[in-house]
C-alpha cells in the first residue's frame, strides 16, 4: 500500500464535511441526515415546518451531532435561493447536498389535477435544478468539490401496480435520474460527483396511507427479501455516495427496494 492510501473508516469518514438534507426533519430525510452526522458531518436540515424542524435537530445534537435548520419551501424559487445563501452562510460551504424534499400525489391519469401535476413536478425536480444550480454557482464550482445526492424513487425505474396512479410522481422520479445523469456528465470536470438513490416502500408518513391501502404483508411480499425498507436502509447506501469511498462514483442511481424492482409481479 502506498503511504497516500486511506482506510475503509478513513473513506466513509465524514469529519470535518457539511451537509444540507431537504426534507430533513422526518422519514427518509431524517434517516440521511442521521447517517451524515454520525459519520462525523455537521448538517443543517430543511423542510417547511420550524416546529418538525427543531424536534429533529434537537434529536440529532442529543446524540452528540452538529446540526442546525432552516425552513424553507423547496417549490419556492426565492426560498430555495434564501436557503442556498443561508446555508453557505452558517456552514461556510456545502461539501454534501442531499435533495430529497418531495410531494406525491394520487389520482387516475385521465383525472390527474394539473395543479397536483404542477405542484408535484415542481417540487421533485425543479427545486432539485435550482438548489443544485444554486449551491454550484456560489459554491462547488469554485472549490471544484462537491457531492450531490438526489432521492429518486423506483417509481421513477417503471410504471407502478395499477392501484397507486402517481403519474406526477413518477414522471418527476424518472426525470430525477436523468437530471443526475445529465448534470454528473457536466459538472464532472470541476470536481463534483452527483448521485441518486432509489428508494422502494419504506413506511414513512408520505407512503404510509398506501401501504395500508394496499396491505403491508402484500407489498413486502413483491419484494425477494420479503421486507419494506427500515429505519437504517438507507444509511449505507448514501454513506458510499456522499463520502469518499465513492469517490469514483458519478451520474448513478442505486436502488434500495429490497429486490422490488428486479422482479416482475405475478
Amino acid at each position: 500500500m502506498s503511504h497516500d492510501t486511506r482506510t475503509v473508516q478513513q473513506l466513509f469518514d465524514l469529519s470535518g464535511k457539511t451537509a444540507l438534507v431537504t426534507g430533513g426533519s422526518r422519514g427518509l430525510g431524517l434517516q440521511m441526515a442521521q447517517a451524515l452526522g454520525e459519520a462525523g458531518a455537521r448538517v443543517v436540515l430543511s423542510s417547511r415546518k420550524a416546529a418538525e424542524l427543531e424536534e429533529a435537530a434537537a434529536q440529532l445534537r442529543a446524540q452528540g451531532m452538529a446540526a442546525d435548520w432552516i425552513a424553507a419551501d423547496c417549490a419556492q424559487d426565492d426560498d430555495i435561493a434564501r436557503l442556498g445563501a443561508q446555508s453557505l452562510q452558517r456552514l461556510g460551504r456545502v461539501d454534501i447536498l442531499v435533495n430529497n424534499a418531495g410531494a406525491s400525489w394520487g389520482a387516475p391519469a385521465e383525472d390527474h389535477p394539473v395543479a397536483a401535476w404542477d405542484k408535484v413536478m415542481n417540487l421533485n425536480i425543479r427545486g432539485y435544478f435550482l438548489l443544485s444550480q444554486y449551491l454550484g454557482k456560489h459554491d462547488m464550482i469554485a472549490r471544484r468539490s462537491g457531492c450531490i445526492v438526489n432521492l429518486a424513487s423506483i417509481a421513477g425505474l417503471g410504471g407502478n401496480p395499477p392501484q397507486m396512479q402517481t403519474l406526477a410522481y413518477n414522471t418527476s422520479k424518472g426525470a430525477v435520474i436523468n437530471f443526475t445523469r445529465a448534470l454528473a456528465a457536466e459538472w464532472g470536470r470541476h470536481g463534483i460527483r452527483v448521485n441518486a438513490l432509489c428508494p422502494g416502500f419504506f413506511r414513512t408518513k408520505l407512503s404510509s396511507g398506501l401501504i395500508d391501502h394496499i396491505g403491508e404483508a402484500d407489498m413486502a411480499g413483491h419484494a425477494p427479501l420479503g421486507r419494506l425498507g427500515g429505519d437504517d436502509d438507507l444509511k449505507g447506501p448514501l454513506l458510499l455516495l456522499a463520502s469518499d469511498a465513492g469517490k469514483h462514483i458519478t451520474g448513478q442511481y442505486l436502488a434500495v427496494d429490497g429486490g422490488v424492482s428486479i422482479v416482475t409481479a405475478g
